[in-house]
């Protein structure tokens, strides 16, 4: 049978989430929690890549196994099993040729920037210290939904076959102490949110018009865009998947 494990994780310690020959990955950890509690070796698929450093408040992972009986208690014993900085929420029964990665219509992204120094963010928002006009940076942000293609934010020599992504929401609202840009799109390049933020704080201290956006877009060179933000800012909040592709 295949199953869906929902589950979240803080990146700070791991080196993105997929596997990798010498570093130690969320998907790694996982997988040997699986293998280990279910006494055969598991392979999981997750429903797309994160960057060291990079958090997921909720990600997907799909693995093959004959037939789990409890699948309250094997979320039990894994999240006894697992560091803790990586937690399960659920594992869901779903049809047999269901892809956590290809099956996903919508993904969504956060990004907090904090404006004050604060400890206890130190290792969950990037400080930006100049005054930030959120207003420009919101009227900057809706050009987005004008394009399709996002070559400008994306990661150097990745070999995607296209650049073309569908965003459908993206905006900047101020939450407490901290600023929020909330993005979501059907798909994500490497390194693409990174490269948005960046740009857009570029047009929220005034270094860049927020028309600018468009010519950065369309000239499809990463040079012209602003500088990757660090990646503990950056969470992967959401993703929606077809209602049908689950069996219960």
């Amino acid at each position: 049978m295949r199953y869906f494990i929902r589950f979240s994780y803080f990146g700070k310690a791991y080196h993105g989430w997929q596997n990798q020959p010498n570093a130690i990955t969320v998907q790694e950890v996982l997988e040997k929690a699986l293998s280990t509690l279910l006494r055969q070796k598991i392979e999981i698929i997750g429903a797309g890549r994160t960057d060291a450093g990079v958090h997921a408040k909720e990600m997907y992972a799909h693995f093959d196994f004959d037939t789990i009986t409890d699948r309250e208690a094997l979320i039990y014993r894994l999240n006894a099993f697992l560091p803790e900085d990586i937690s399960v929420k659920e594992i869901e029964c779903v049809k047999a040729d269901a892809h956590a990665r290809f099956d996903a219509i919508e993904r969504i992204y956060q990004y907090w920037v904090i404006q004050e120094k604060n400890p206890f963010y130190s290792d969950f928002a990037h400080f930006v210290r100049q005054p930030i006009d959120i207003n420009a940076m919101n009227t900057s942000a809706s050009f987005l939904m004008d394009h399709t293609d996002f070559e400008s934010f994306s990661k150097s020599n990745t070999d995607v076959r296209t650049f073309n992504c569908s965003i459908k929401r993206a905006v900047w609202t101020k939450e407490e102490d901290k600023l929020v840009f909330t993005i979501t799109a059907d798909r994500f390049l490497r390194n693409m949110v990174r490269a948005i933020v960046g740009t857009l704080l570029n047009v929220g201290v005034g270094k860049m018009k927020p028309e600018d956006i468009n010519t950065i877009i369309k000239n499809k060179d990463r040079g012209e865009a602003g500088v990757s933000v660090p990646a503990k800012g950056l969470y992967l909040t959401g993703i929606l998947y077809p209602k049908q592709l689950f069996d219960e």
